[in-house]
């Protein structure tokens, strides 16, 4: 039987500067390779991928709650400058230099926040929620998409309330009625899905929805990002069924990105992250010089 997640080996919090905590878990061994996650949509720090990898390769897997989501304390009107100062400063504090970073669907541009920060040795994205407000995917964004778009650029406070009416159990229905078969049969394992709901249920609980509505009004807006001046090795990973993360499954994304690598994978859709650990920890630490 494949093990898709398991329990983080340790829990914590640590206090920044102005007095906020930031939630993180670890996976691996404390000495191991460090590798940065940035979770996915409405999840906790408690949603790892890949154990066996992890353990394979020589991984310090870190995952962090941002803002408003699990044990990290809310900052309203955060941005995505802001989360990557603090996970630069959570790294700082915890001893790890220069991590690799994962953003998974929800939390790619976060990720991509740190490599513009410039911290990150290595950046993988995986299933990563496309910027659908640049104007290229314009005309081929499904109509409620496209609509949600053009309100969390041009109203993102009204944007930022609707999706604060958002909890767990939508978010879960959300999942499961946008997911092809092949993504399902990951879900629905018994292991898999009790840490899922777990940290959707995390993910909610100390700032009821604002932290995830705060993410997907930055995540579904322009970002501020030149892509087109990150300097460090980028992997993109799509799986062929996804058609819930990018209108072109990252094609754009990869040619706004120097030297950006990408790679569809056939056979799976959004459950790539637990699908295919082991090949994108191996290439994510090799093209980090590790």
């Amino acid at each position: 039987m494949i093990v898709h997640t398991t329990a983080p080996a340790r829990l914590g919090e640590t206090r920044l500067p102005d007095g906020r905590l930031l939630g993180w878990a670890e996976w691996g061994p404390q000495e191991g390779t460090p590798v940065l996650l940035c979770p996915g949509a409405a999840t906790s720090r408690s949603l790892g991928f890949g154990p066996g990898a992890v353990a394979a390769i020589g991984i310090r897997l870190v995952s962090v709650d941002r803002p408003g989501l699990g044990a990290s304390t809310p900052a309203p009107g955060r941005t995505f400058a802001d989360f990557a100062a603090d996970a630069r400063e959570l790294c700082a504090r915890r001893g790890i230099d220069r991590p690799a970073v994962v953003g998974n669907s929800q939390g790619a541009p976060f990720a991509l926040a740190c490599a513009a920060a410039g911290f990150a040795s290595a950046l993988a994205l995986v299933s990563a929620a496309d910027e659908v407000a640049a104007p290229e995917f314009a005309a081929v964004l499904p109509a409620e998409l496209r609509a949600l778009t053009e309100r969390a650029v041009h109203d993102p406070s009204g944007a930022e309330e609707f999706f604060a009416g958002f909890d767990a159990e939508r978010m879960w229905d959300l999942v499961m009625d946008g997911s092809p078969d092949c993504d399902l049969a990951v879900y629905r394992d018994p292991g898999f899905f009790a840490a899922y709901r777990q940290a959707l249920a995390e993910g909610f609980a100390r700032g009821a929805a604002a932290g995830y509505a705060r993410d997907t009004v930055l995540a579904m807006g322009r970002w501020p990002f030149a892509l087109g001046s990150l300097a460090l090795p980028v992997d993109i990973w799509y799986g062929e069924h996804d058609t819930a993360h990018s209108p072109d499954n990252g094609a754009l994304l990869a040619s706004r990105i120097p030297g950006a690598r990408r790679r569809v994978v056939p056979g799976i859709g959004g459950a790539l992250l637990w699908t295919h650990a082991e090949e994108i920890l191996t290439s994510l630490t090799h093209r980090a010089g590790r």
